[in-house]
């Protein structure tokens, strides 16, 4: 990463605003009361904090506009949960909120690269989507995002869409009680509905050692093509446990197959 460069995302850093403490509470204040003016002070205020946190990551072989943006979208999203009654300062806030947007960055932009103009459109959109959500309390349409930023619909799609990268099936959703759902339990399997490989292997024997709502689960799961949750919402349990009950039926009838 660039280190000691002056103009970032055409912004001089080096004649960056440094709000005092008063001018931010009352800035604040403003913004609560859904001052649009005083936001856009305090975001340019504050754009000073975003440069502290990306020095943090020199190291990276990142470009520092990419960085620097990422970091405004975490100062932007501070800035609208930030609860000023909680008698914290605001940076004590902020920091993690940057650092956490950049970590995803860094975590996601790893296998993909996608062109200058593309990460531009992407990212002026997801300003834009935030300032529209904020502005009128519901998820704006691509169509007022493109009103807002002067750019096509298809090309905010096609580049939004570009900086999105593939999800591993393994990629953990959510932990229960150590039993962890990943992807992959969320996704139903149609094209093997009918001809599942359990068909192959003289389940019908393997699942009559089941308990009823385990054989249920699996019935469900594997012969049906449902969701773990679908299946919990039919039986009336949670999705952990569908997936514990699903576990532990699979692990019993390996055993059997296996013996």
């Amino acid at each position: 990463m660039a280190q000691g460069k002056v103009e970032i995302c055409g912004v001089n850093t080096a004649k960056l605003p440094l709000l005092k403490a008063e001018e931010k509470e009352k800035l604040f204040a403003q913004i609560e009361s859904g001052d649009k003016q005083a936001r856009e002070k305090y975001i340019e205020g504050n754009l000073r904090l975003v440069l502290s946190v990306i020095k943090r990551f020199s190291s990276s072989n990142e470009n520092v506009d990419d960085l620097f943006q990422i970091g405004c979208i975490g100062l932007i999203k501070a800035i609208d949960n930030f609860d000023s009654s909680l008698n914290v300062k605001f940076s004590t806030y902020a920091v993690p909120m940057i650092i956490g947007e950049i970590r995803r960055f860094l975590r996601d932009n790893n296998t993909i690269r996608v062109s200058r103009s593309l990460k531009d459109t992407a990212y002026k959109a997801i300003y834009a989507k935030e300032n529209l959500l904020r502005q009128n309390m519901k998820e704006p349409t691509i169509n007022e995002i493109s009103e807002e930023i002067g750019i096509s619909g298809e090309d905010i799609v096609y580049a939004l869409d570009a900086i999105q990268n593939p999800m591993s099936l393994y990629e953990p959703i959510f932990t229960d009680g150590g039993d962890t759902l990943y992807v992959m339990d969320q996704i139903s399997d149609k094209k093997n509905k009918e001809e599942n490989w359990v068909e192959h292997l003289s389940l019908s024997e393997a699942m009559k050692k089941l308990g009823e709502r385990e054989h249920e689960i699996i019935s469900l799961r594997f012969f049906e093509g449902k969701t773990q949750m679908e299946v919990a919402e039919m039986i009336g349990i949670s999705q952990a446990q569908v997936s514990r009950l699903e576990k532990n039926a699979l692990r019993t009838m390996k055993n059997y197959l296996t013996a």
